[in-house]
């Protein structure tokens, strides 16, 4: 016989979505549109040129300014992806991982470079980072799905809540190590607040935070299969249809189309803003 569970969270939290899904259903249209709009167009924009046209053109830029062997590494990849037959839903997951990056990115820096200032705020975000990184996400994409249903919108919600915490715990420690004595010397100098962080304080931090924003970049990555679970398409989309109908083939291809794509984002961003 089944114990009677103690402790049910399910009980607070259930009726709070009902409550939200009854009184702010058309905020959440007006969220999941705007989202799956800005996912259509980049989408659209990545699928808009050809692949024997697009992966040439991208080698030969990657050729010109990062050298011969990280254009040779794209070229790979990119072959891995359209040999497999997978060109669309590999420009669907790049598309979904780079706005999932850039809003994560739009929430961390502020918040750790504010972190990094006030030891107050750094402590209250400590609890909230350490939970958003222990819970799996699948805890937290049952409450998504529930007010957003099936499809992008919480996929890129689970992305970006996977992302965020390395991002900002980086940008904090990054603020925190700039030396001392460079903000004196920008104070003395009459640098204003702006510039100083631009001028003085980024420069200085910016190899920890472009470690950060790596961390980012592949912590996204791996929530393609979970955001192809819940109906948001591209390569995850397929490694599951490969899982359900034991198709090796096609979980093989998808599965090596995922790690092409992790190795070309993640050398290009260290190479590109290293």
């Amino acid at each position: 016989m089944k114990e009677k569970a103690l402790l049910s969270p399910g009980e607070f939290v259930a009726p709070v979505i009902s409550w939200l899904n009854t009184n702010a259903h058309g905020l959440f249209k007006a969220i999941s549109t705007g989202v799956e709009a800005v996912l259509g167009l980049t989408e659209a924009a990545l699928l808009a040129v050809p692949g024997p046209i697009l992966a040439p053109v991208i080698v030969l830029l990657i050729l010109w300014r990062q050298g011969v062997s990280m254009a040779l590494l794209a070229a790979g990849c990119m072959a891995v992806a359209g040999l497999s037959g997978l060109w669309v839903e590999t420009m669907q997951t790049v598309a979904l991982v780079t706005i999932s990056v850039l809003v994560a990115v739009v929430i961390a820096f502020p918040l750790g470079f504010l972190a990094a200032k006030r030891s107050g705020l750094e402590s209250a975000l400590r609890p909230i980072l350490d939970l958003m990184q222990t819970v799996p996400p699948w805890v937290y994409l049952i409450p998504a799905v529930m007010i957003f249903s099936l499809g992008k919108v919480p996929a890129l919600l689970a992305t970006v809540i996977y992302g965020v915490p390395p991002m900002l715990r980086l940008t904090t420690l990054a603020f925190k190590q700039v030396p001392k004595e460079l903000r004196e010397l920008g104070a003395a100098s009459g640098a204003t607040g702006w510039q100083t962080l631009t001028r003085i304080e980024i420069p200085s931090a910016r190899k920890t935070l472009l470690i950060g924003l790596n961390q980012c970049i592949l912590l996204s990555l791996a929530m393609v299969v979970l955001a192809g679970l819940v109906g948001a398409g591209g390569l995850g989309a397929e490694v599951t249809r490969g899982l359900t109908r034991m198709e090796m083939g096609l979980g093989l291809r998808s599965g090596l189309s995922i790690v092409a794509v992790a190795i070309f984002m993640d050398r290009l961003s260290r190479r590109a803003l290293g």
